[in-house]
């Protein structure tokens, strides 16, 4: 008759071989998708929010147009939430300099909405960052049909 009890240490062993596999082996589902960024190809903080989102590990295609505002009215941003830059990903629009964090919580959330927007530039938002120079609070705004509400504040790149 076989022993079918586990002993602690081929329960411990087990655990660590199954960490070991899942972080030698990353899932293909846990990949971020890719987000398409349309921006004037003369805008430096649009690379910097750009070089942002790549670090944050978002694999990223940049548009160069010198036709963003017709981007951003295709794509329904409102004219007082809009930025410098519009990007799309998942299914939803990202205007302005949203920090990748509530771009992942977007993703995961999967609100009904249009997207985010981050109205104009503030200092220290992802992008934004200038030495010596304090970073703005600001608000990562959801916006779609059924109206617009806070998703987020953020003082410069730190979730409040």
């Amino acid at each position: 008759m076989t022993n079918k009890l586990i002993t602690r240490r081929s329960l411990v062993t087990g655990l660590t071989a199954g960490a070991l596999l899942a972080h030698s082996h990353p899932s293909q589902a846990q990949a971020l998708p890719r987000i398409v960024v349309s921006k004037d190809p003369t805008c430096g903080c649009c690379t910097g929010w750009v070089d942002h989102l790549r670090k944050a590990g978002f694999p990223a295609e940049v548009i160069e147009t010198s036709e963003i505002n017709r981007v951003k009215a295709r794509l329904g941003v409102p004219d007082e939430l809009a930025s410098c830059h519009t990007a799309e990903i998942g299914g939803y629009v990202i205007d302005g300099h949203v920090p990748a964090n509530a771009i992942k919580s977007l993703l995961v959330e999967k609100p009904t909405a249009k997207g985010l927007a981050v109205a104009g530039m503030p200092m220290g938002s992802p992008g934004m960052e200038i030495e010596g120079m304090a970073p703005d609070t600001y608000e990562v705004i959801l916006f779609g049909p059924s109206g617009r509400k806070t998703f987020a504040r953020y003082e410069g790149a730190r979730l409040l």
